[in-house]
């Protein structure tokens, strides 16, 4: 069982409880799923290019991402249906949590100046999406194979209803939250 797991089981949930009041157990949020995205846009044309990706987030995420492809050709975009532009990985049960500590534990604090993260990236669901400018803060990666950086977009679909929820369960895993 993965540390923030546990912590959501023992400490989280009761803490929770006590805030907000919750009457039934199945009221407390949890984090539900982490959608990791990144649009690799023309290059994805190169296929070198995209197994280097594909390999890159299948190292980071623990997971064989999906290939998104194109809906619809857009002759201003230089698109054609079918061709991909980007990669997508859901991540659930184990693979989340033990994704979460890395980002809280290892990425975030390897960030240059970083200074927090903010709460207006809240959605109205109680949603938290933020994103990476490169790959080279994660562990996995070497920075020598690295020819080209990729940022990523970062989902955490929780089941809070509200904003206030949804940061008092981010905060209770140690997200470095700044108040902007």
């Amino acid at each position: 069982m993965s540390n923030f797991k546990k912590l959501y089981d023992e400490e989280i949930r009761q803490r929770l409880q006590l805030e907000h009041a919750y009457k039934n157990p199945h009221q407390i949020p949890k984090l539900k799923k982490i959608q990791i995205s990144s649009g690799l846009g023309l290059s994805a044309q190169n296929k070198t290019y995209l197994h280097r990706a594909i390999e890159e987030f299948r190292k980071i995420s623990g997971q064989q991402p999906v290939i998104t492809k194109a809906k619809k050709s857009i002759a201003g975009f230089k698109t054609r249906e079918g061709m991909p532009l980007g990669l997508v990985v859901t991540l659930r049960r184990e693979k989340m949590y033990t994704f979460l500590e890395k980002i809280v534990k290892l990425v975030l604090p390897q960030i240059r100046d970083f200074r927090g993260l903010s709460t207006s990236h809240f959605d109205s669901h109680g949603d938290y999406h933020f994103g990476l400018n490169d790959q080279l803060t994660f562990p996995e990666i070497d920075y020598d194979s690295v020819e080209q950086k990729r940022g990523f977009n970062i989902s955490l679909v929780t089941s809070a209803k509200t904003m206030p929820e949804s940061y008092a369960l981010l905060k209770g895993f140690g997200f470095p939250f700044c108040h902007t």
